[in-house]
């Protein structure tokens, strides 16, 4: 069984998704792959303590903070896509990394548009940084939860303030 909440950012309404234990899913609310990952039912419950870890998170990563992560991550997904969701969580705040740097991360004959879909596909949007990874020349490219919305997390972390 998994359980939600919603967090209210500035960029739109979130989804969090936990299993109790720890945080499996944030989505913003219409974006590609909601909810993809979660296999069960989901309940409402405003009142897990990971979930005001996460929300307290949030409220300090949309303040321009560079929070630390004291709670738990169990994305879902193939060997493959834990690779890239790894490699995501440890590009370092205010940074940036291509698809093809990641592929070649992983090995020399990966393709770029592979990590694209793992990317893509990543079921705890802002706390792993897929908004860190652009495309090749540092174009921006693609996000899940819109490229207007990747745009804003990218200037709160070079800015390190929060939003208007």
């Amino acid at each position: 069984m998994y359980y939600a909440t919603d967090y209210a950012s500035p960029l739109g309404e979130i989804l969090i998704v936990s299993d109790g234990e720890a945080i499996c899913g944030v989505w913003f609310y219409g974006q590609k792959h909601f909810l993809s990952s979660i296999t069960s039912e989901t309940v409402r419950n405003d009142d897990l303590a990971i979930f005001k870890k996460a929300k307290t998170w949030l409220d300090d990563y949309f303040n321009g903070r560079n929070p630390e992560i004291d709670f738990m991550l169990k994305p879902h997904g193939s060997d493959f896509r834990q690779k890239v969701w790894k490699i995501l969580s440890e590009i370092p705040y205010g940074e940036t990394l291509t698809y093809g740097e990641i592929a070649s991360r992983i090995s020399p004959a990966m393709s770029a548009q592979a990590v694209g879909g793992a990317v893509g596909h990543n079921p705890i949007s802002i706390i792993i940084p897929c908004h860190r990874v652009l495309g090749a020349n540092g174009k921006l490219t693609g996000y899940a939860g819109g490229i207007d919305r990747k745009i804003e997390l990218l200037k709160i972390e070079k800015n390190g303030k929060k939003l208007p």
